[in-house]
């Protein structure tokens, strides 16, 4: 393992060549207290290796926060520089396009607006004229209308008398014939 230490294991002989005690006899691992010191320190790095992640997971830590920032700023600058270059061309060449395509399209659209409330215009005014013709042809007909009326008003008394000299002259008349016919039925009713 890692350390500078020899493994030992425990219940056996081991033999410490040029490490701990350096007299190259055979030491009982029980017996000594240093051959306890390495045991200890093995067991250590053992359990330090098996059971504590602690320094690899702080390593791929930071690995990981290292690559995610990286790749997050790059991906940002990324998102930046298309924006600008984005903003940029919109800028230079589609806002002077739209704006040259609007002042064409406008100005036709102002031409035709014009020619449309010009031709509004008109309609209006002759409809106008039309209204005001109608207006004075009413007035005139009626003016006419009440000349006739008071035309009319004016020769009743003079037809009431024709039609009433009529009818007196109509009476008379009847009253004649029924008078002969009276003396017919009277040269008759003798029989």
């Amino acid at each position: 393992m890692s350390g500078g230490g020899t493994e030992a294991p425990v219940g056996r002989e081991t033999l410490t060549g040029g490490g701990g005690g350096g007299s190259g006899k055979k030491r009982d691992s029980l017996g000594t207290a240093g051959s306890a010191h390495l045991i200890i320190k093995d067991l250590g790095e053992i359990h330090s290796r098996l059971l504590d992640h602690r320094p690899v997971i702080q390593g791929e830590t930071r690995y990981f926060v290292k690559e995610f920032e990286e790749k997050r700023n790059l991906r940002e600058l990324r998102v930046l520089e298309n924006l600008k270059n984005m903003i940029h061309e919109t800028k230079e060449h589609t806002l002077p396009k739209c704006g040259e395509t609007m002042k064409d399209n406008l100005e036709e659209v102002l031409q035709r607006l014009q020619a449309a409330n010009q031709a509004v215009c008109r309609l209006q005014q002759r409809e106008q004229e039309r209204k005001k013709m109608y207006h004075d042809h009413l007035i005139s007909s009626e003016k006419q209308h009440l000349l006739q009326w008071e035309d009319f008003m004016k020769e009743q008394p003079y037809r009431q008398t024709q039609v009433d000299e009529e009818h007196r002259r109509a009476m008379e008349r009847l009253k004649e014939q029924y008078a002969e016919m009276e003396k017919d039925l009277t040269k008759f009713s003798t029989f």
